[in-house]
């Protein structure tokens, strides 16, 4: 069983992203900008944001961060998110999600301009990626494509079950891994919460990709030997054996699944870490006009 070190490998990117950042910037080129929104005042929407706001530090990138209180319609934000669009300096715009329950989730994306929608969530990225034109992939399913990639793990013509069908994970990464790419190729089953025989599916599968957010949902007795395991999954539960009295966990038990495994992410340090440099990558992308001019 190896581990798969998202955490490694995103500090890998991020020296590489760096590293032409630095080539820009002697040439006198346009430094890549990260415009970041936030609403409200949740716990982890902060820290996620604070992490985003240091990583665009450590790779030379400019970040600007605009708080709004819970308070602000609908309306009004979109008005904001319309003046980032029209900033010519931002060449990457995120709002971070979950926004206060009386603003449109749906409204939001899709006024961001598709162009400087780095998260990949606004419907013409989306549609563009199905149709396997160049976009913007969510960051979370292109951190999952970039780990397989370097740990040179093969997907053609395996079998991959995705356990989750959400828009921000479940469906990209179904849909990546059926192009004919790199890393695609594969034979791809998404399964969800009306699937029967989940655990007879999945120990059919070489890959499997665990998308739904239910702790510890993926035992040994649903993973063949020798399979690939990726973790999406990460949720903070109570604990009386740690400091601060809590510990995340993935939606794999991995104590018990990993021994079976060839390959499998650990969480926290798997996929994370490499969602939050997919972000980067896709601001990179922006600042060099490589996807939309």
């Amino acid at each position: 069983m190896q581990l798969i070190d998202g955490k490694l490998i995103s500090e890998q990117i991020k020296a590489e992203i760096a590293k032409e950042v630095k080539l820009i910037k002697e040439v006198g080129g346009k430094i890549p900008h990260l415009a970041a929104i936030l609403v409200g005042n949740d716990g982890a929407s902060e820290t996620y944001v604070a992490h985003k706001v240091k990583d665009c530090e450590q790779v030379g990138f400019t970040s600007t961060l605009l708080r709004f209180d819970a308070s602000i319609t609908e309306e009004m934000l979109i008005t904001e998110i319309k003046k980032v669009n029209a900033n010519s300096d931002i060449d990457g715009l995120i709002v971070q999600l979950p926004i206060p329950k009386h603003i449109s989730e749906a409204k939001i994306i899709e006024t961001i301009d598709p162009a400087k929608d780095v998260d990949g969530f606004h419907p013409i990225n989306m549609g563009r990626m199905v149709i396997g034109l160049p976009s913007y992939i969510s960051a979370t399913p292109a951190g999952i494509i970039e780990l397989l990639r370097r740990y040179k793990i093969q997907t053609a013509g395996k079998n991959c079950v995705v356990i989750g069908r959400s828009n921000i994970v479940g469906k990209p990464i179904s849909n990546l891994l059926a192009q004919k790419s790199d890393v695609g190729d594969a034979t791809v089953t998404m399964c969800h919460s009306r699937t029967q025989n989940l655990e007879e599916i999945c120990l059919r599968a070489d890959i499997i990709i665990a998308a739904l957010g239910k702790p510890e949902f993926v035992t040994a007795a649903m993973v063949k030997e020798g399979a690939v395991v990726i973790d999406v999954g990460i949720t903070r539960l109570t604990s009386d054996k740690t400091k601060n009295g809590f510990k995340l966990v993935g939606d794999v038990k991995f104590n018990e699944v990993a021994p079976k495994c060839s390959f499998i992410t650990p969480v926290p340090g798997g996929v994370g870490p490499m969602t939050r440099v997919s972000l980067l990558q896709n601001t990179l992308l922006s600042a060099k006009k490589a996807i939309y001019c």
